[in-house]
């Protein structure tokens, strides 16, 4: 591979301006497909085959009524300064509704109206979710808001149909901000710094249009591209890092630009195809859990990171010939380049020395930490995102509140339990029981709702009973009295349903319970499930490409160990920030809410790639020294020193990426900017800088240890540039320049 890698960069850095015009041909490409075929995103986040969703199938298959359409709750309040004008309220509602309205609950009629007078809200359903709402639907709305201001009463609008924050790309400029001043820093030079941003920014704008055209073809949540942006800008930027510091390192050793490209390409772009393909393996696994949603994400970044491996390869020899020797001048004041000369004076070769010298306690202490760090986990809740965790100034987060004020907090996220009475043979009667035995059910409980207001009234009752018979079935809706996302409101979902277990063998009527937080129970059991087959497939398959890299069994085995670690205190971090609210307000936060409930399957992809960026990244050094012939310890102090500074300045970029992402004001986006950033640092400082020489140096030989049976059975990937150095040598290229 190194030597094909060698020639590939060679070819790129000869045939530059075709190379570079390859990329411009294909962002040119992206961007026409971006601009004319692109569509709306889906944030639904539903599965098929769970019990919420099957309801709401039964729904729109008999009734031709979107059931899962998209919800206004309209919130409308005195502030306490008197009762509301009915016909102020009607008005707006009036305003409000669109040619998409499927229905309007008026608050006077429905009765939810404050005991006061004072606050009332309205529920608005459309035929078509909420990307599919068009600007007039949202215009009516946000006229709808104007024109109760305007008659002295403070509105809001809250639910799935009210204005979504428009993604900004502040976190990106924050990232690539950060990436420039470590690469200056790393490079002392502003030209060098350039070179990683620029082939990172076009990996990651080429991956964003291919994503964005997708949306004109499939449903595609909002956060896959803010997802595939996050990813592509970090591990571009690290890729093409890795490939930087090698030319400049081989261009200090006497070796003209051309051939210290394509040197560079064959032997760091080795460690970089297959630290790419980790991370690719880990997030294209997602597809293994069969939710639709994670496969979309996890295909989306692993192309944005494929993309990312090529760009490095390709592009950036080119952009080094283009450059020429300009890429070694125009040092910063004040700042040094990477002087491979200096090595036993660097911070690097220190701390590995200090590591190596007091392995055992470093390894006491530094699992001790890691241990305790990661306690929090313990009382992690998981939930779906809800208005509750929007910023305290927007509109849908103040008609939660207001709504939790006034009318209870389980308002904000009622359960509908829908009784589907096909088979019934008395389907009124069938109804009645459910109706009975949820209403033995008070913990929690509100209200119940019946579908028939009052049994005792013979028309609304022969209304209901004509109704049954048409349809086949009835709904009864359920107040909480907790809030959306809390655990009480996930108990009282499992509750109903364990209560109406022996419904379908008692009258032959089947119960589904469905509603915003029911989603929520059956895709965390749905991530539950997968969560064991998808660790299993993409561990085991990295877990083979590691000891296919570094031909041992301990390396990977202590990788993947390593690994754990870092989840467990990224979850941590994770649980104390967000659901336990320390220094919450750093990152913008003002409330207390559960964890994202995609969180700990997709961190677990995206970080146990990553985590194996740095593992091939710094072990890849050490091996190619012990394979040159260093002792076991020793390999592992010098390949550390030699890798330590590059490894530092990409965590570092990568971590500032992160962090930018973890300021952006989506809950979700800024969960997982918050969680990667946490575990990126983590993994790179403690785990892979830390504990691994420590761990390395106590075991010393062994650690390289191979069956030999596996040894003859294994290709030789040289991950350490053996045959190109073979090959170098027969041309008498190896130890000095070509020209």
């Amino acid at each position: 591979m190194a030597w094909n890698l060698y020639r590939l960069g060679r070819w790129s850095f000869r045939h530059r301006f075709r190379v570079i015009g390859m990329w411009v041909v294909l962002l040119a490409v992206g961007g026409a497909g971006a601009v004319f075929l692109s569509g709306q995103t889906d944030d639904s986040f539903q599965l098929p085959d769970t019990e919420s969703s099957q309801a709401f199938d039964l729904i729109k298959d008999r009734t031709d009524v979107q059931a899962d359409g998209a919800v206004a709750r309209l919130v409308v309040t005195t502030d306490g300064g008197g009762a509301l004008d009915r016909a102020v309220v009607e008005a707006a509602l009036k305003t409000a509704t669109t040619d998409h309205v499927a229905s309007v609950a008026d608050p006077f009629t429905t009765g939810t109206v404050s005991e006061d007078g004072t606050t009332a809200y309205a529920t608005i359903t459309y035929d078509r979710t909420g990307p599919e709402l068009s600007g007039a639907d949202r215009d009516a709305l946000t006229e709808a808001v104007t024109q109760l201001e305007d008659a002295g009463l403070t509105a809001a609008v809250g639910g799935d149909a009210a204005e979504t924050p428009a993604l900004s790309h502040t976190s990106e400029i924050i990232g690539i901000a950060i990436a420039l001043v470590v690469l200056a820093i790393t490079f002392g030079s502003l030209v060098a710094a350039g070179m990683p941003l620029l082939t990172a920014i076009v990996g990651v704008g080429l991956g964003i249009l291919g994503v964005t055209t997708l949306t004109g073809f499939m449903d595609l949540s909002s956060v896959t591209p803010a997802l595939a942006s996050m990813l592509g800008l970090a591990v571009g930027i690290d890729y093409a890092l890795f490939i930087m510091s090698r030319f400049k390192h081989e261009v200090s050793q006497g070796r003209d630009l051309e051939e210290a490209a394509a040197v560079a390409t064959g032997t760091a772009g080795s460690a970089v195809v297959f630290a790419g393909l980790t991370v690719i393996i880990a997030l294209a696994g997602l597809s293994v859990c069969g939710i639709t949603f994670l496969t979309q994400m996890g295909l989306a970044g692993a192309a944005t990171v494929a993309i990312a491996v090529v760009v490095a390869l390709t592009l950036l020899p080119a952009l080094l010939a283009l450059v020429g020797k300009r890429i070694t001048s125009g040092h910063l004041p004040g700042l040094h380049d990477i002087e491979p000369g200096a090595h036993e004076r660097t911070a690097g070769r220190r701390w590995v020395r200090l590591v190596t010298r007091h392995r055992v306690p470093t390894l006491v202490l530094g699992v001790a930490g890691a241990i305790a760090l990661s306690i929090p986990v313990a009382s992690m809740e998981l939930a779906l995102p809800d208005d509750g965790s929007r910023p305290a100034d927007s509109s849908p987060r103040q008609a939660f509140d207001l709504i939790a004020e006034n009318f209870g907090a389980g308002a904000n996220g009622p359960l509908t339990v829908v009784i589907d009475t096909a088979q019934a043979g008395d389907p009124v009667a069938a109804v009645d029981a459910a109706v009975s035995e949820i209403g033995t059910i008070k913990k929690d409980v509100a209200a119940v709702v019946p579908p028939a207001t009052d049994p005792g009234d013979a028309t609304a009752v022969a209304t209901f009973q004509a109704q049954l018979e048409q349809v086949r079935f009835a709904t009864i809706t359920v107040v909480p009295e907790s809030g959306p996302s809390a655990e009480a409101t996930k108990q009282l979902v499992r509750d109903i349903r364990a209560g109406l277990s022996d419904l379908e063998s008692a009258t032959g009527a089947v119960p589904y319970v469905t509603g915003q937080t029911a989603a929520g129970v059956d895709i965390a059991q749905s991530l539950s499930d997968a969560f064991p087959v998808y660790l299993a497939v993409v561990v085991g398959l990295a877990f083979v490409l590691l000891v296919l890299v570094f031909r041992s069994v301990l390396v990977p085995l202590k990788a993947v160990i390593g690994f754990l670690g870092s989840v467990g205190v990224s979850l941590g971090a994770t649980v104390a920030v967000f659901q336990w609210g320390w220094l919450s307000q750093l990152i913008g936060i003002d409330t207390e809410s559960p964890v994202m409930f995609i969180l700990p399957l997709l961190l677990t992809g995206i970080l146990f790639g990553l985590a194996m960026d740095y593992e091939v990244f710094l072990v890849s050094r050490m091996r190619e020294e012990f394979v040159h012939g260093r002792g076991a310890r020793e390999s592992v102090v010098t390949g550390f020193t030699h890798s330590a500074r590059v490894v530092t300045a990409a965590a570092l970029i990568m971590t500032g990426v992160f962090a930018g992402f973890a300021l952006a004001d989506d809950i979700i986006i800024k969960t997982i900017g918050f969680a990667l950033a946490v575990g990126v640092i983590v993994d790179a400082f403690l785990i892979r800088m830390t504990l691994v020489p420590a761990f390395m140096s106590l075991v010393g030989r062994p650690m390289w240890w191979l069956p030999r049976w596996l040894d003859r059975l294994l290709p030789n990937v040289d991950i350490e540039g053996e045959s190109l150095t073979r090959e170098l040598q027969k041309a008498g290229m190896a130890e000095a320049p070509t020209r």
